[in-house]
C-alpha cells in the first residue's frame, strides 16, 4: 500500500534576495553536491555582471526575458508503433518548459570560455536575452526536429 501521495510536488521556498521562486529554482539547478551558498554567490555575481549591460532593465527582468526566450513550445518524444520507433512532436508542459530553459542556460554557460562561472552565466543570459547564443540555438534545433517530424503527429495519444 502506497504511503505517499501520487501527484505530490514539493513547494520551493523563494530566494532570500529577490523573494522569487523562479530564482530559487535557478539557484537549485546551478547547485553541485548540495553547496547552495556557492551556487547563490555565483548566481548573484552573474546578476551583478548584468547590472550595467542592459540599459533600462533590472537584472532579474533580463533573466526572466532570457528564460522566456529559451522556453521550447514543442519537443519530440519517441513512440514505438509496430516494429518502428517514431519521433512524435508533442507540446511541452509549462513546468517542463521552464526546467528545460534553465537547464540549457546553465549547461551552455558551463561550456563558455570566460574566466569564472559568474561571467559565463551572465554572458549566456545576455545572449539569450538578445535571442542568440547556444541555449537559443538548442531551442531552435528542438523546434526544427518537431517540425521535421510533423507527419508523425497523429501518433500523439
Amino acid at each position: 500500500m502506497a504511503r505517499r501521495k501520487k501527484n505530490y510536488k514539493r513547494e520551493v521556498i523563494p530566494d532570500p534576495v529577490y523573494k522569487d521562486v523562479v530564482v530559487a529554482k535557478f539557484i537549485n539547478k546551478i547547485m553541485f553536491q548540495g553547496k547552495k551558498s556557492t551556487a547563490q554567490k555565483l548566481f548573484y555575481g552573474a546578476l551583478d555582471e548584468l547590472k550595467g549591460k542592459v540599459a533600462g532593465e533590472e537584472p532579474i527582468g533580463v533573466l526572466k526575458k532570457a528564460l522566456e526566450n529559451c522556453k521550447p513550445a514543442l519537443e519530440v518524444r519517441s513512440r514505438r508503433v509496430g516494429g518502428a520507433t517514431y519521433q512524435v512532436p508533442t507540446d511541452v508542459r509549462p513546468s517542463r518548459r521552464l526546467a528545460l530553459a534553465m537547464r540549457w542556460l546553465i549547461t551552455y554557460s558551463r561550456e563558455r570560455g570566460e574566466k569564472d562561472f559568474a561571467k559565463r552565466l551572465a554572458g549566456e543570459i545576455l545572449d539569450a536575452f538578445n535571442n542568440r547564443g547556444n541555449a537559443i540555438k538548442k531551442r531552435e534545433d528542438v523546434h526544427k526536429m518537431a517540425e521535421a517530424n510533423k507527419a508523425f503527429s497523429h501518433y500523439n495519444w
